[in-house]
């Protein structure tokens, strides 16, 4: 059984240069698993942070659960990733040495089930890059267009 995907964040390979990824555990309430499971998530706008205790996904939507009465989650609260001590320090360092950004890439279910976060190490793209990389996209749909027009 592979990865079941819960959420994406497909705007993230366009602001960002991904570098490296990570897996990262995260720790959730019993609400939001059940509320992921129904896919209700969005981590477009959600980043990960170094909180003094750890890392942080933040910003990340995890819709309430329907039938989670007063016992909810909030829906946008920190939650706290879990890595290596080891993995962890190093990211920290990079983040802190290059300036680079902690990206979430995908949330899913890995194949025992446990909810997985994707975490790209990026570094930003410059107003330039962006423009290239959309070139670049435009250009490669336009290949794709020519090259299905001249079959025919």
């Amino acid at each position: 059984m592979a990865d079941k995907f819960i959420a994406e964040n497909r705007k993230a390979r366009h602001n960002y240069f991904i570098e490296d990824d990570f897996e990262a555990g995260i720790m959730l309430l019993g609400t939001e698993v059940k509320s992921l499971r129904a896919g209700g998530a969005n981590i477009q706008e959600s980043y990960a942070s170094f909180e003094n205790d750890g890392l942080y996904l933040v910003n990340a939507h995890i819709a309430e659960y329907g039938y989670g009465n007063r016992n909810n989650h909030e829906p946008s609260r920190p939650r706290k990733l879990l890595m290596h001590k080891r993995e962890l320090a190093k990211l920290h360092q990079q983040i802190q040495r290059a300036g680079k950004t902690l990206v979430p890439l995908s949330l899913y279910f890995n194949e025992r089930g446990k909810v997985k976060v994707k975490l790209g190490l990026a570094a930003g793209k410059k107003k330039h890059d962006k423009r290239e990389t959309e070139k670049k996209r435009d250009w490669n749909r336009e290949k794709q267009r020519l090259m299905k027009n001249s079959h025919h």
